[in-house]
């Protein structure tokens, strides 16, 4: 059992500012890439300074405010000006345009948005009954506003001076801190409901147990997933730091660790492959990194320790829960993404909601000991809600396996099962296998539909720069790892997998253009050419 949760002070972005800033307020919370540096002090008189902006606006508690920007200063003074006057937060794609970017204005109900410039057109043309003011992150907006809007420039949340209003009533830390979107690949995007101790439990020291609260945090993932928003907060509320970067690259990731000393970071698996797949140098020691999380972990660990000297930790979490399971440090099995966390209930069961015995796949769901240390629901979707929560577990919709020491493996999200010929098939197993392949830097495998039965195996490959794949020597490679009824039948290589911001590959988009002329067939040993094979499910 955990000590009850955490307190006010603890949790609620607010007050943990103030109390930073007043015992130890010139150590330093953020780094930038640009060698700009903000101390707690200088945090809270930007973050008062915005809030105050935000409130001549016209927000108000319990208001959503909109913000599609990249990682950056204004990102952060955005989302935390909001909270700091009981608002909520949305962060939301950049990236996003069309019925997605209607969808998920239309959803989140907010009258302000602060934006990137090249977002503005987009946010333009979507319908949004609810938008009344846009600030564009410029000095001024280069365009008049539009009927039924008002335009600003980013100066409008700094001028005018002033502290920002008294609140009506103290933030709790049940209410609600962030509306945040998940990925949407097999429907509509739903806003997950985060409130404040929802956020400080996912990531807190705690709960993470390999992180500590002097630790420096790189901030590469976006502000618009919790890898991004709720790493910032957790950092700011524990009194941690945080080295912020619009995103992860790969040949800049080591300069980047060591100009802005980061000693922690959460890396996703495609992530840790990548850095894997570069030449080693001299310099793969010369680092302050002492601790990454490294999700999926794969077969990654034991090389990524040795080669960069770091402790390695894996863990499972999604955006609605607070990671119910983490490793101890370099764990040695591969694949698993660790034990039961102190403070949450774990069960795997089958598609009645009863539990498997050890070795048997089931549905991880989940329940925590203290209220409100999880999602409360999905923004305006109380049958979505009710779906996730029922019988009083959450369901995650992933599978998993759990083994007699109590390791839990990861075995497939339940809409990526394969089942060929009677056998199921986990996508996430024959990925790892193929990415242990010298020449594969990225990997995604899907069902696309047999002419016999059931499903066939489809991989779809990215070569390593300056290498090319060999379909052949894939399957050759695979044959003595795999069992055969596993060994992808297609194998499709292109320069790169179709992404989310986030680094999550698209495979509803593979899924949908299935079998392509330059598929390779192991059955026929040569590229499809009879195009009368290839999936027209979607342009």
């Amino acid at each position: 059992m955990t000590c009850g949760p955490p307190s006010a002070d603890t949790c609620v972005l607010r007050y943990a500012l103030e109390r930073h800033a007043a015992t130890r307020g010139e150590d330093v919370y953020a780094v930038f890439e640009d060698g700009t540096r903000w101390t707690f002090t200088e945090t809270l008189a930007l973050v008062r300074a915005t809030a105050a902006g935000l409130q001549r606006l016209g927000v108000r508690r319990g208001d959503s405010v909109l913000v599609m920007l990249p990682n950056g200063p204004l990102g952060l003074r955005a989302m935390f000006a909001a909270n700091y006057i009981g608002a909520i937060s949305v962060p939301v794609n950049p990236a996003y345009r069309g019925s997605i970017l209607e969808h998920v204005v239309a959803d989140c109900g907010a009258a302000i948005a602060v934006v990137h410039p090249d977002c503005l057109d987009r946010l333009l043309e979507v319908p949004a009954a609810a938008l009344k003011r846009i600030v564009v992150a410029a000095p001024e907006p280069d365009r008049a506003a539009p009927d039924g809007l008002e335009l600003f420039g980013e100066t409008v949340l700094l001028e005018g001076g002033g502290d920002p209003g008294p609140l009506a009533a103290p933030i709790a830390p049940w209410d609600t801190q962030s509306i945040i979107f998940t990925s949407g690949t097999t429907g509509r995007s739903k806003g997950v409901l985060s409130s404040y101790m929802h956020c400080y439990t996912a990531m807190n020291p705690e709960t993470w147990t390999c992180t500590r609260a002097d630790d420096r945090h790189l901030l590469h993932m976006p502000i618009f997933h919790i890898g991004g928003a709720f790493i910032a907060s957790m950092a700011l509320c524990v009194g941690a730091s945080i080295a912020v970067v619009e995103r992860f690259r790969t040949e800049t990731f080591w300069p980047t660790v060591r100009r802005m000393d980061v000693t922690c970071v959460f890396l996703l698996g495609a992530m840790a492959t990548f850095l894997l797949k570069r030449p080693p140098t001299q310099e793969d020691h010369a680092h302050p990194l002492r601790a990454v999380m490294i999700v999926p972990l794969g077969q990654a660990g034991p090389e990524f320790r040795a080669r960069f000297g770091v402790d390695v930790f894996t863990l499972f979490n999604m955006t609605e829960i607070s990671t119910p399971l983490i490793s101890a440090a370099n764990p040695a099995k591969p694949n698993i993404c660790g034990r039961p966390r102190t403070g949450v209930e774990v069960r795997l069961v089958d598609a009645h909601d009863m539990p498997v015995p050890n070795g048997t796949p089931g549905e991880l769901i989940i329940r925590a000991d203290d209220p409100w240390t999880m999602t409360h629901g999905y923004h305006g979707r109380p049958e979505a809600t009710a779906a996730a929560w029922r019988n009083g577990w959450f369901h995650t919709g992933d599978m998993f396996v759990c083994d007699d020491d109590g390791d839990f493996q990861f075995v497939d999200r339940l809409k990526d099962a394969i089942r060929r010929r009677g056998e199921n098939i986990s996508s996430y197993e024959v990925e790892v296998e193929i990415l242990a392949h010298r020449d594969v830097r990225e990997a995604a495998v899907v069902a696309v539909p047999s002419d016999v039965t059931e499903d066939e195996v489809l991989a779809v490959l990215a070569p390593v720069d300056g290498r090319w794949i060999d379909p052949a020597a894939i399957v050759a490679f695979l044959e003595p790892r795999l069992p055969p009824f596993m060994i992808p039948r297609y194998i499709r290589v292109v320069d790169e997998l179709p992404k989310t911001p986030t680094a999550k590959v698209e495979k509803h988009l593979l899924r949908a253009i299935g079998l392509t002329p330059d598929c390779w067939d192991r059955v026929g040993r040569r590229a499809l050419e009879d195009t009368s094979n290839v999936e027209e499910t979607a342009t």
